[in-house]
């Protein structure tokens, strides 16, 4: 049975993808002022055109992601707005139903492997079966990463096509959890570096850059920034893809609680399908 837009505008809401999502309003500002100051770690990899105050990016945020336009509202709960989270996954949509009708190149990546990979992975299964070519350079590159305890070493793997960083090395910690981080397994990040290691080697190799990337975080900001066509989610505390996406940098930026169960995005994910005409 087809989804329509009401059924998916009642998934973001009960599942809190948006609506009133966790993402705190003290986060939210707090990473605008980060940004206005020009903080790699919420910059993505974007350098933007802009000056970008804070209010400039409250404003904006409030128009292409729906949080509340209230320069008084300092603490609480936040909002994004479904329809225009909606209207996002209409936009995306065409994109990738433009590139499986060309047959394009693909790269997937997310800063997200834990809650956001399965629904990348629903997106490269559906164009590569219409066709795309699914993109995978630099698969087991090593290099040296900046992290808060100093540089460490890092990877960029593949988990289905889907591009991630991988820790090779954790921070000098007898914490159980830190030392799990030292096995090679996807863990968060917001760098562009991956992006960035991915279409060097593609351009080191004499191949052409893919036609597509389709993710988020320094993935998304990553590539545009580069020029390469890119459409990817952000949640409303990641203001440095929607002003990407404003500057003319990014296609789409889909606004949405990125944190959420793996879940929770299939529906989202099987309503964009439908509407590539891509359902599988």
């Amino acid at each position: 049975m087809a989804l329509s837009r009401d059924r998916l505008i009642s998934h973001l809401l009960t599942t809190r993808l948006a609506g009133d999502v966790a993402t705190s309003r003290e986060w939210n500002l707090r990473n605008y002022a980060r940004f206005a100051r020009r903080d790699p770690d919420v910059l993505f990899g974007l350098d933007p055109l802009g000056a970008w105050t804070e209010a400039e990016l409250l404003a904006l945020m409030a128009r292409r992601c729906g949080v509340s336009p209230d320069r008084y509202h300092r603490q609480g709960q936040d909002t994004i707005d479904p329809e225009l989270t909606a209207d996002a996954l209409e936009r995306l949509a065409e994109v990738l139903g433009e590139t499986a009708a060309a047959k394009g190149g693909v790269l997937l990546g997310t800063g997200h492997p834990s809650r956001l990979l399965r629904m990348y992975d629903a997106f490269g299964r559906a164009l590569r079966a219409a066709g795309c070519a699914m993109r995978t350079p630099a698969r087991g590159a090593r290099f040296t990463m900046h992290t808060p305890e100093g540089p460490r070493r890092r990877g960029l793997d593949y988990r289905r096509h889907v591009g991630v960083l991988v820790v090779y090395e954790g921070p000098a910690s007898n914490n159980q959890n830190e030392a799990r981080r030292s096995t090679g397994e996807p863990t968060h990040t917001h760098s562009p570096q991956p992006v960035r290691i991915a279409l060097a080697a593609l351009a080191e190799s004499g191949e052409t850059p893919p036609d597509l990337v389709i993710g988020d975080h320094g993935w998304i900001c990553g590539a545009g920034r580069l020029g390469v066509p890119a459409a990817g989610f952000a949640d409303s505390n990641d203001p440095a893809v929607f002003v990407a996406e404003e500057e003319g940098q990014v296609a789409v930026s889909v606004p949405i609680d990125d944190g959420l169960r793996p879940d929770c995005y299939r529906l989202p994910t099987a309503y964009v399908l439908q509407l590539a005409g891509l359902s599988q």
